[in-house]
């Protein structure tokens, strides 16, 4: 958790070296790309595990220049982190003691399918992928899913709390309160989107949600317009956080329009930030939650309610992570 509280200050200057870990000198000033700059292809995701996501995403864009195949792949690295308590079955629990994920897949052309409230399933993502790829329906939820997973050969795995998430499910219970805190692995989604050479796009975006949460309880994750949103016009964006405030104000979905309408990527993402702290002014000073985008030229932005958001971002010319801007 230390980790995500440590952030490195980069530059995406096309002039900028690099280093021999792959970010880039400290101490310059944030900037995004201008349309000059050509960006594609190009994968962006939330937070630091994104670096992991974003190399494996870009191993299988190269390989089969498959987009859809590089965002479902680049996340199920998430999925599977044993150290990473939001997302993936050792995730950690709801109050009831049970781990359930949520998950999208999105495609340019509107194509789209979603998982909510699953439980058992080990890649809840490629689930997601089945429900848009092979049903008429753009969600499953609980048992429902969880059946469709079985129809589909998705073998059902073992219903246990990782050891870590036993450990702290076992400390919270001593109160059961029940209060997230911002910038910590409780609320921490990978989102990833992407952009290839051709300017085709997709986006994915998978979670075990909020610790502790009520049971039955589903974020922003897996609703289209919400968590992700994904239109080759325009551009793409997603979103991590705390999902009830993202849902008030559609924010991916948001974002995409508002670039319709003529916004750069940060632009998009600096509004939809200010709508959400209006919608959610009371209580903002205990919400966090980001925005990432890109638009069809190959720009990007990002933008977050307090300091703390990073994201990852790959291209031909470098492997990054950046420190987003934000409202506080």
């Amino acid at each position: 958790m230390s980790n995500r509280r440590s952030f490195l200050k980069t530059s995406l200057l096309g002039t900028s070296l690099m280093l021999p870990s792959g970010i880039l000198k400290a101490g310059e000033a944030l900037t995004f790309p201008k349309k000059s700059q050509k960006q594609k292809p190009l994968i962006l995701s939330t937070w630091e595990h994104g670096m992991p996501a974003n190399d494996m995403a870009w191993e299988v864009l190269m390989q089969s220049g498959n987009l859809v195949d590089a965002v479902e792949e680049g996340v199920k690295v998430t999925e599977l982190d044993m150290d990473n308590l939001s997302v993936g079955l050792q995730g950690l629990p709801d109050r009831e003691g049970i781990a359930t994920l949520d998950a999208s897949i999105m495609k340019g052309d509107g194509s789209c399918g979603t998982v909510a409230f699953v439980r058992q399933v080990r890649h809840p993502i490629s689930l997601a992928r089945r429900v848009m790829e092979e049903t008429p329906h753009v969600m499953l939820a609980g048992e429902g899913a969880r059946q469709f997973a079985i129809a589909q050969g998705f073998p059902m795995e073992e219903e246990i709390l990782s050891p870590k998430a036993e450990e702290m499910y076992k400390e919270w219970k001593v109160e059961s309160k029940y209060k997230p805190i911002i910038n910590i692995e409780n609320h921490d989604t990978i989102g990833m989107i992407g952009i290839g050479a051709d300017g085709k796009m997709a986006g994915s975006c998978t979670t075990s949600g909020l610790a502790f949460k009520m049971h039955g309880r589903v974020g922003d994750s897996p609703i289209i317009g919400a968590g992700l949103y994904v239109d080759d016009e325009v551009g793409a964006a997603t979103a991590t956080g705390l999902g009830e405030s993202i849902i008030r104000i559609c924010g991916s979905f948001l974002i995409v329009e508002l670039m319709r309408q003529g916004r750069t990527p940060q632009e998009a993402c600096e509004e939809a930030v200010k709508r959400l702290v209006a919608k959610n002014n009371k209580d903002i000073k205990d919400i966090q939650a980001g925005f990432l985008a890109i638009n069809k030229d190959g720009e990007s932005g990002a933008y977050a309610v307090h300091p703390g958001f990073n994201f990852a971002r790959h291209n031909q010319q470098e492997k990054v992570l950046v420190d987003s801007k934000s409202w506080f």
